[in-house]
Formats: structure tokens, sequence, C-alpha cells
């Protein structure tokens, strides 16, 4: 049964608007018949490669030049190299080939995956595809390509190191312009002294080898560093030693392990790579970092940093400018990390690399669990790009409006990105607190005795000096990373130890450099005071009942 009314004259109703996808003929040329239909447009498969590489050389070659104090160049030229983030997932395989293929490939009279007569240059001879020597030079030195194996935080995961490596170096013997350096890194490489010495991390003290926190409640793990020997001795009573030296491995096992959610460990390692690759870059003197983050997985994480307390820093998912802390407070060159993908879906990438014959390793997906934030993020974006396509590009242009409406604090020594102000002041008023905390006086009865033993402990105990706190150098994102908890249950602590180490670049800042000292060489130290020593410092100002 029909519900249109039938007295209205069926040429006076408007048209329907035609889908793209209805169609069998290209939308770009309107000649040959289409094989993919992207956002209901129906392109054909020699028009869908210059498609991809436009968008492509869109997002990334406007971040290429630094920005010029005069009228800006024309011509393509990066201050520094170029570093490749390659995980073996589908993006950045895909990457990698647009990369080689437009900025270190032959010169090509074509564009990518045509076949064409070579009378003409495809591009015009100023594109980068078309320039011989010097000028074809738009990083300096050797382009590399980085890879971090995430195996050591995960037991029984596959070591694709190799695999990654091959597919590298098989670039190499296309042509011999398109020869990447490859750089292989491990995620417990964060935790590894030798590693930071190459990255030219410098020496570190002993003490901030050993640097780590105490993860049994939220207010010993952000304020509770493993302090300094002087510290140690001054501090009669404290709970905290140095950590024991550990392996590099054992080290980011306990750290993974001391977190409070799957979802956070999963946030904790895309940090842990992300700053992998950063210091790598940096002691190559690089100006750029691609990563290989499409259209789709942006989006995923853009809502689940957002619901992770990202919010703050919600821009720097598209593209960041980093700058490593110089010694001595010097201005180090900044690095820029570019995702050239940001405006090409998964299907778009899983088509390249068919077409192409691409070999993509794979990556281990580690999102949390399926309940993981992570995980029913992708599940619902993915479901979007598949009934709604046109709303995943929404999600990004959206984010990319966002600015914060107060200025930065810093930057976060966890992630290393801005901190946003007044962190602490907005905590110190959430009224949300935890079991273990709470006294037997505020509800009237007892807590268990196994709650009770395990977290009573002397009402006279020192607590470090402001100075070392944690909390104030951290954004609100690393700070619910740390402190967090499931309605479904926490992480079960696989380690016996209650301190976790930390990751070498938080020991080596500037900001936990300096001890806390008056001029007398004196360290000070605080401690809560309980109701009778409140009570008897101010017995003299309270009026009696009488």
């Amino acid at each position: 049964m029909s519900c249109e009314n039938p007295s209205v004259d069926k040429d006076a109703l408007m048209a329907r608007r035609p889908k793209f996808d209805k169609t069998k003929q290209c939308v770009k040329c309107k000649e040959r018949t289409g094989n993919i239909v992207i956002r209901h447009a129906v392109y054909c498969k020699s028009c869908f490669f210059p498609l991809i590489s436009t968008r492509f050389r869109k997002s990334l070659e406007p971040s290429v030049n630094p920005t010029p104090d005069g009228p800006r160049r024309k011509a393509l030229k990066a201050s520094g190299s170029l570093l490749v983030g390659l995980s073996g997932g589908l993006g950045s395989t895909v990457m990698l080939d647009l990369v080689t293929k437009t900025y270190f490939g032959a010169p090509s009279v074509t564009h990518i995956g045509e076949e064409a007569s070579p009378l003409k240059l495809k591009g015009g001879k100023e594109h980068p595809r078309n320039m011989t020597g010097k000028d074809s030079e738009i990083w300096r030195g050797v382009p590399a390509v980085c890879y971090v194996e995430v195996c050591g935080a995960f037991p029984g995961a596959e070591d694709r190191t190799e695999r990654v490596r091959q597919v590298v170096e098989s670039y190499a013997t296309t042509s011999l312009s398109s020869k990447f350096d490859f750089i292989p890194l491990r995620l417990e490489d964060a935790f590894d002294l030798e590693w930071w010495k190459r990255v030219g991390g410098g020496s570190l003290a002993s003490s901030a080898q050993s640097l780590g926190m105490d993860m049994t409640n939220e207010s010993k793990s952000l304020y509770s560093f493993v302090l300094p020997k002087l510290l140690i001795q001054k501090f009669t009573g404290l709970l905290f030693s140095s950590l024991p030296l550990s392996t590099p491995t054992l080290a980011l096992q306990t750290y993974l392990s001391s977190l409070p959610t799957q979802t956070a460990i999963h946030s904790a390692t895309q940090t842990l790579v992300r700053l992998l690759l950063l210091y790598t870059a940096a002691s190559r003197r690089a100006s750029h970092v691609l990563l290989g983050t499409s259209l789709t997985s942006l989006s995923v994480n853009l809502i689940s940093g957002i619901a992770q307390g990202a919010g703050f820093s919600v821009a720097e998912e598209a593209m960041e400018e980093w700058r490593r802390d110089g010694k001595s407070g010097e201005l180090t060159p900044s690095i820029r990390i570019v995702r050239p993908l940001r405006d090409v879906g998964i299907k778009e990438c899983a088509i390249w690399a068919w077409w192409c014959g691409l070999r993509v390793v794979g990556r281990v997906r580690y999102l949390g669990g399926t309940q993981g934030i992570d995980s029913l993020t992708r599940d619902f974006i993915t479901g979007l790009e598949r009934d709604y396509p046109a709303t995943v590009s929404t999600i990004a242009r959206t984010c990319a409006k966002l600015t914060p409406k107060e200025g930065c604090d810093g930057v976060c020594l966890l992630c290393e990105r801005p901190a946003q102000h007044g962190i602490q002041e907005w905590k110190s008023r959430t009224s949300t607190r935890s079991y273990n905390d709470a006294p037997s006086s505020s509800s009237g009865h007892g807590r268990p005795p196994h709650i009770a033993n395990a977290t009573d402990h002397p009402q006279h105990q020192p607590e470090p000096s402001p100075s070392s706190h944690l909390a104030p150098h951290l954004c609100y994102a690393c700070h619910t990373t740390l402190t967090s908890r499931s309605s479904r249950g926490n992480v079960k602590h696989t380690s016996n130890s209650k301190v976790a180490p930390l990751p070498l670049w938080v020991g080596a800042s500037r900001s936990l450099a300096s001890t806390p000292e008056d001029s007398l060489g004196e360290v000070w130290a605080t401690h809560r005071m309980g109701d009778g020593e409140m009570k008897a410092a101010i017995g003299d100002l309270l009026l009696n009942d009488s």
C-alpha cells in the first residue's frame, strides 16, 4: 500500500537527486566504465590513481616548506630529512608506496598506475617526479623508514621485523633513487639506556634511570617518584626506593601491567610508539615524520581520544609540530608529524594495495579487548563508513575546526603534547573517590579486612616535596590513563612490585632535573596531619562549648 498523496500531479513532484553509484559510468572521464564507488561517486581504474595521488599531495605538500618570512617559495624544499613511520598495516604500506613513486622514483611520464606515451611529461617540469639532480632533493640526506616492533609488550605475538625489512628493501631494487635506510626499533627501547644514548639523549643520572611511580592508588601513583638517594635518606620511613636493575623488556611489561584498564594499555602503547619515532627522527635531523593514518583511522583516533580525555590536543591528531627539549634550554628545530592519507579512506587504501600488488605485512592490533574504547570506536566508525560514507569525513573536518578555549600550560612529560592549564584545580573539585580511601566513619560500616589491611598505613608518613610531583606535569589524557577505573574490572597486576618504571624521556626532562633544596642544602618534606594534630595546632583559637 502506497503512502503518497494521490491528488498531487506527478509532474509537480521534485525529482529525486540521482546517486552516482546508480550508474556504471566514471564521473571524472565520463567515458570508461567505473570500477570503484567512493562516497557515492563511481571512478574507473585510470582515474582512481591520479585521484588518490592528488589527495595525498594536497595533504602533504603544504607542510613541506618551513613557514618563510617573505613570499612563499614555489619549489618544495624541506629544512631536514624525512622519516617514514611504517607499522606494517595497510595505511602505512600504501603511504610508503605513494611516497616512493611520487618523490623518490625515476622521472615518470604518466600518473601513477597509468600507461601512456613517453612523448609528454605528466605533472609539469617542476613536479618532483620530473626533476633531476639536486632539484629533485626535497628532503635532505637519505630518507629513512622506521618500524617499531611491539611483540615485547604482548607475549606470544609474532616478530615482524624481517618481513617489514623485505618490504622496504623491495623498493631499492626498482630504482636506485628510492633507497631507504631501514631503522628497526622495539617498544622496550623506551626503557633502554643504550637506545637513549644512540638518539642523543645523553647520560642520565642513576636516580633518573631508576625513576618510577607507585601505582597502588591515585594519590601515590601521581605524587610519588622514586626520589634520588639524597631525598630517600632525608625521608625517614619513606616506602619508596630505587627500582632494581632489570631488562628493558621486563620494565616495559611491568609498566603496561601496572596500568589500570585495557584501554589504558592501548593508549600507552600508542604514546610509546609515537615518541620512539620522534626521538629517532630528531637524532637524524629530520624535519618531517610521515604516518600512514587513513581517514578511517583518523576518525577512530579522534573519537576515542576525546572519550579518553584528549580533547585539548585533538588538533595534534591530524598534524602537529614537536620540538625536542634541548640541553640547557637551547632551541631545537621542530619536527612536523604529517598524516598525508587523512583524506583517503581505508577502502581506497585497500583498492590501491590490490591494484598495485603491494605486500601488506599486517600489524598487531591491540585495541584493549572487545569492550575497550578503541575497539568499540573502530566498530562504530567502520559501520558508518559502510552505510554512511560521508559521515566519516565529516568527523575529521569537524574536529579540525576545534580550538582550545585557553592556552596550554607547558608540555606533558609522558606524551610530550600540550597540557591544558588548570588540570590540578579541576581535578581537586572532582568528588569521585576510591573506596579504599573512604573512612569507616563516612558510611558507618567498617571496611572489609582484606581492604583495611592493604590500605592502612601510618598517619605521619612523609610525602615528597611538591617539586617532585608528577601530576602537575601531566596532561589530562595521561592523568586519566594512569588513574582510570573500569566497571568491568581492572587489569590484573602480574608484578609484585608496586613501583612501575617510567620511560627515559620522563627522567630526562628539565622540569624535574632540579633537586628541591633551599639555600642551606636542606630538603623539605610535607605530610598529612591527623585530626588530633590539627586540633592541637589551633586549640588556642577554639571557643569552649560552654
